[in-house]
């Protein structure tokens, strides 16, 4: 009882954040015990402890790195066993615990709606049990509907219906919740020249990467076309803005790839081949991972455009990392506003808080010293070209799993970095930033201000 109460009362002195973050390496943990069983493994593999630790790592951050070929070192029940991790780290462990709270009976209290706020990067403590429950359910339905749609189509490629909506399973649940896993061996390869699995994947990947607040809104406007409402619907600022950045990212990703591209891997290819390379490729650095093609064939300038993409991931309260679409939007946006003389962000009939766009560019600027410095360090141990680190390093922090072929290869040193990173863009950078500061205390006193030169 004593070990007990003295648990009880560091877990009461311990923050949210800090709660949150234990939760995540347990999960790592519990993972890569779960990993280690033999009965997952084929038979005849014998995986080392660095090896299951980093594809937990990968794979609670639902990102996809690699360092061992999945369908040849899992079985069936490894498949299912790696679907459960990403369920655990896409959809949240303040999510799925808070539906498993509610089975049993259990009374969603103060603190369990605290963890769920910093675990959703919500800004309050209203609607999150309701919220939760509207994130299971849309995101469980999505990988359903995208099993069976898979599943179905995939009898026409394996020879019976276990291997088809085995496949159909994984790759939705993969997909859905941007893990960038697959059990082809090869990623979506296979598929290159097959445009219908391919857009059922990209319309997976996009599900997942452009925020549960999004998909709760886009619910509620058709519920209220359903019930044919007179009264106009009106998205938030956040979806707004989450939305338009979000696609105009994969509109100027694809752009950008079928230009730098177009005297160099699309030059022997038909228009629709080199649309859909383009268009794949720009979807799946929001934070997907999969792939229809090698992308270390693309040229240098095409593999650094492809590292931004990665850089700045998916939306938040989403399955994806990175620094975060709406941090982009607000930086870009502080930008130009700046440029023009306003001291003020107006869009949409709003302004943004001054607050956010000083978060904004914390985020930014951590991030990048970040990614910078793990790029110099990587370049230092690894005796990789500087643009595979840096496609690493960018891939890693986004949560997106494209890699230029160099995981398996590196060190120990640069997986337990490359790992660092993975989780880091899971969590997000706040709680990283908030786990390193102190206790939070009001200045009693001020000095006089001065100002500096800057720029």
């Amino acid at each position: 009882m004593n070990l007990l109460s003295r648990q009880f009362k560091i877990s009461k002195q311990l923050s949210t954040i800090h709660l949150i973050v234990l939760f995540y390496l347990a999960a790592v943990g519990i993972s890569t015990l779960l990993l280690s069983i033999p009965l997952l493994h084929e038979e005849g593999v014998n995986l080392s402890f660095i090896d299951v630790f980093f594809t937990a790592v990968s794979a609670i951050s639902v990102t996809g790195l690699s360092v061992i070929n999945i369908s040849e070192s899992f079985n069936g029940f490894g498949y299912i066993a790696l679907t459960i991790v990403f369920q655990l780290g896409g959809i949240g462990i303040m999510t799925l615990g808070t539906f498993i709270w509610i089975l049993f009976g259990k009374k969603i209290g103060l603190r369990e709606r605290q963890l769920i706020q910093v675990d959703q990067n919500r800004t309050t403590l209203s609607g999150l049990v309701s919220l939760m429950i509207k994130i299971f359910k849309i995101i469980i339905g999505i990988e359903l509907v995208g099993t069976l749609v898979l599943g179905t189509y995939f009898l026409t490629y394996f020879d019976t219906w276990q291997q088809a909506f085995m496949h159909g399973f994984f790759g939705s649940v993969s997909a859905t919740t941007n893990a960038g896993f697959d059990i082809t061996g090869n990623s979506l390869i296979p598929f290159a020249n097959d445009y219908f699995v391919q857009f059922v994947n990209i319309m997976l990947l996009i599900l997942g990467a452009v925020g549960f607040p999004v998909l709760i809104e886009v619910q509620e406007l058709i519920k209220g076309v359903y019930k044919d409402t007179n009264e106009k619907y009106t998205f938030s600022l956040f979806t707004k803005i989450t939305t338009i950045t979000f696609f105009g990212l994969i509109v100027i990703g694809t752009i950008s790839i079928l230009f730098l591209e177009r005297n160099a891997f699309f030059l022997d290819k038909a228009w629709h081949e080199s649309f859909f390379y383009s268009f794949f490729q720009s979807v799946t650095t929001r934070s997907g991972g999969l792939a229809t093609m090698d992308v270390g064939l693309f040229s240098v300038p095409t593999q650094l455009v492809l590292s931004v993409l990665m850089f700045i991931g998916a939306s938040p309260s989403s399955v994806g990392g990175g620094i975060r679409t709406t941090t982009f939007a607000i930086m870009m946006l502080a930008i130009f506003n700046y440029a023009k003389g306003n001291s003020s962000i107006k869009i949409f009939g709003r302004e943004i808080d001054p607050e956010d766009i000083t978060r904004s560019f914390i985020v930014i600027s951590t991030a990048t010293m970040l990614c910078m410095g793990s790029i110099i360090v990587l370049a230092q141990t690894e005796p990789f070209p500087i643009i595979s680190i840096i496609f690493e390093v960018c891939s890693a922090f986004g949560t997106t799993g494209l890699s230029l072929g160099i995981t398996a290869d590196l060190s120990v040193f640069g997986k337990l970095v490359i790992m660092f990173l993975m989780f880091v863009g899971r969590i997000g950078i706040f709680s990283f930033l908030f786990l390193l500061r102190g206790k939070v205390s009001k200045d009693l006193f001020h000095y006089p201000t001065e100002r500096v030169i800057i720029g």
